[in-house]
């Protein structure tokens, strides 16, 4: 029959030392036992049998632990135990799962994120970078991506900004990491989108139109502007084809000559946002000024290439700084209002086709049947269009 063991007190810890100068034991019960080494330090151990084999695993040291925590510890571990786990496995496999954690922080997972977005613009994956070196990183960058809470993300980054009046940039935030944390789902990083629970939790953004002059006086006094700006004559041509084209900032920025055709005076390449090809039709006009530019950048692959490298563009604010220089305000004109003057003029003065325009926009126009139409529909009414409204400018400027 097995020895009865008398449960420790805290002065039995508190005053046991090793007898005889050698390791000594002192047991509470059920396993758990102080371990005394010759030299008089203490700690806890637990031994237990497991599938047949006799083990150990410790509890800490004393003071450290004590003794109602050793105790505690090792109810949890019989616990296991009697469910056919093995506590020391058990502990084992959690710290390598806290060393797996506090590797895949939110940073680390965003930039494995960001370095798989190859289908994404230079321009774009740039904007995605900034934004979150500059808003998210300081916040949520260093905390394990399992360990973010949705009331982390609204108080540390999105409610700041939201209370400093940037709405907009705030959802395209929030986006940003709603995209990190659906890669780190489908990576068995985490396993939920913690911004999925913040529906309705922000002020809902109400989106204004972009900045642009539809009044034909007015547009003849930025076009005269424009012909006159003394700045880099890169920019110079970009401003006087944004309004003759009336396409994307982005795209036109990102012009290459590789995609000019001056035989066919066409200008075709695929959209960014859609990812479909589309078509325009260069009049005489932005013939001209692409080939006044030519001798300059033609050698090179961007027909605007940036200052500092001209193995890029020049960045997504140069225009619009440009017009800021020429004394025109951001709640008067921007690049891309030019889209939303062309559309105006095109349908309420020149009477054009709507469909035209439309399609000569790169938006989403369908037919009768629900047939997206295809980029060279309507191709020579744009052609004749895209004409017309270059001498609808110049006559603007003149008269």
């Amino acid at each position: 029959m097995p020895r009865k063991v008398i449960p420790l007190t805290d002065i039995q810890v508190r005053n046991a030392k090793p007898k005889n100068n050698k390791m000594t034991k002192l047991f509470d019960g059920l396993g758990l036992f102080l371990r005394i080494d010759k030299s008089g330090n203490k700690g806890w151990r637990f031994k237990y049998r497991f599938g047949g084999v006799e083990k150990q695993m410790s509890f800490g040291t004393y003071p450290e632990t004590t003794l109602l925590e050793a105790r505690k510890k090792r109810s949890e571990a019989r616990n296991l135990v009697s469910k056919g786990i093995d506590p020391l496995k058990s502990r084992q496999q959690k710290k390598q799962q806290q060393i797996e954690m506090q590797a895949n922080t939110f940073k680390v997972i965003a930039l494995e994120w960001h370095s798989n977005k190859t289908d994404l613009a230079y321009s774009t994956k740039k904007l995605h970078m900034r934004r979150l070196e500059r808003d998210i990183f300081p916040y949520i960058g260093d905390i394990p991506i399992k360990e973010i809470q949705p009331k982390v993300i609204l108080n540390a980054v999105l409610r700041p900004m939201e209370q400093r009046g940037v709405g907009e940039m705030t959802a395209r935030v929030k986006s940003i990491i709603s995209q990190v944390f659906r890669y780190g789902v489908s990576c068995g990083y985490v396993d939920r989108d913690a911004t999925t629970e913040l529906a309705g939790a922000l002020k809902k953004v109400v989106h204004g139109h972009r900045a642009a002059i539809t009044d034909p006086t007015e547009l003849a006094e930025l076009l005269r502007a424009i012909d006159g700006y003394d700045g880099y004559h890169v920019v110079k041509c970009a401003l006087q084809l944004a309004p003759l084209l009336f396409v994307r900032p982005g795209e036109l920025r990102n012009m290459k000559w590789a995609d000019v055709n001056f035989e066919s005076s066409e200008w075709r390449y695929f959209i960014t946002k859609t990812k479909t090809g589309h078509i325009v039709p260069l009049a005489k006009q932005a013939i001209s000024i692409l080939k006044s530019l030519h001798p300059q950048t033609g050698s090179l692959d961007f027909v605007f290439p940036s200052v500092r490298s001209v193995t890029r563009p020049f960045s997504d604010n140069t225009l619009n700084a440009a017009l800021r220089r020429m004394g025109y305000s951001k709640e008067k004109v921007s690049t891309h209002g030019f889209r939303a003057t062309a559309r105006t003029i095109l349908d309420e003065i020149l009477n054009e086709r709507v469909e035209y325009i439309e399609h000569q926009l790169a938006h989403s126009v369908r037919d009768p049947l629900g047939r997206a139409y295809n980029r060279t529909k309507h191709l020579d009414e744009r052609r004749r269009m895209m004409q017309s409204w270059a001498d609808y400018l110049d006559n603007l400027k003149t008269d």
